[in-house]
């Protein structure tokens, strides 16, 4: 399988600013090509690669202008390993988090999921999710969390995972965020799925139901969108002007949602 991404960001910036990309596929993918270019006012900035926790590539710079621009694509040849699991996962991924109450949705749980376990738990979630909430671009807020979205009953995909994730932390599953390219997803952007721990193994859940996960190829990964978002910035203000994402597969698949998959 070959997956074909890339990247265009422009910002306006208000001043001296520390800028922190994370738009690059993660460490591990077998990547065959990749480039990466930032300017400020038209000219070249080197960023600083940055190792953050499961291989996210952070890039970082400071600029110093009214401008920034970044451009990246990459060609990965292939599928990564399997995503390992790491001694504190089920301590890390099973706290609240900043978007993800788990502890305020707790009794929400135990009440629609009772007596459920394992895989069985974990489909029953990702459906029910799908069907309280509803799609709507732009329908919610950059602070909103889990409990908000519930109760607001719509959402976009972050939402959509933040709900599925902070479900199965009640319920003892640790679950956590996955940025992601998405090869046909559409409107094509950056898009953000769950994943949960069963049985020892990180399982992919989308509960969007938009783009096929056996495509998803991996950006950043964290307890929420506090840990994933593409861009953050220290210092001035910045305002986003222009961002261009696009995913390809050569080999398209049906997703079965059935079927247990893991983001490789």
């Amino acid at each position: 399988m070959q997956r074909t991404v890339s990247t265009s960001i422009d910002l306006s910036l208000s001043g001296p600013v520390r800028l922190i990309y994370s738009v690059a596929v993660a460490q591990g993918s077998p990547i065959s090509s990749e480039t990466l270019q930032i300017t400020v006012d038209g000219n070249a900035v080197e960023p600083t690669e940055i190792i953050d926790a499961h291989g996210t590539r952070l890039h970082a710079v400071f600029a110093e202008g009214a401008n920034a621009s970044l451009r990246y694509q990459a060609v990965v040849d292939g599928i990564a390993d399997e995503p390992p699991v790491t001694d504190t996962d089920d301590i890390v991924y099973l706290r609240p988090s900043r978007y993800c109450e788990s502890d305020s949705l707790a009794p929400t749980a135990a009440s629609e999921f009772a007596g459920l376990s394992g895989l069985n738990l974990l489909n029953a979630v990702i459906a029910w999710v799908n069907d309280q909430l509803t799609y709507v671009s732009g329908s919610s807020l950059p602070t909103d969390g889990a409990v908000r979205t519930m109760l607001a009953r719509q959402g976009v995909c972050r939402d959509f995972a933040h709900l599925s994730v902070a479900l199965l932390r009640s319920l003892n599953v640790p679950a956590r965020l996955a940025a992601v390219y998405a090869p046909g997803l559409s409107p094509m952007e950056f898009h953000a799925v769950a994943e949960a721990l069963v049985d020892g193994q990180w399982w992919a859940v989308d509960a969007t139901k938009l783009a096929p996960r056996q495509s998803l190829l991996r950006v950043a990964t964290g307890r929420d969108a506090a840990d994933t978002a593409f861009l953050t910035n220290f210092g001035a203000g910045t305002t986003l002007t222009g961002l261009e994402v696009t995913a390809v597969v050569d080999d398209f698949q049906l997703d079965d949602t059935n079927l247990l998959t893991q983001l490789r």
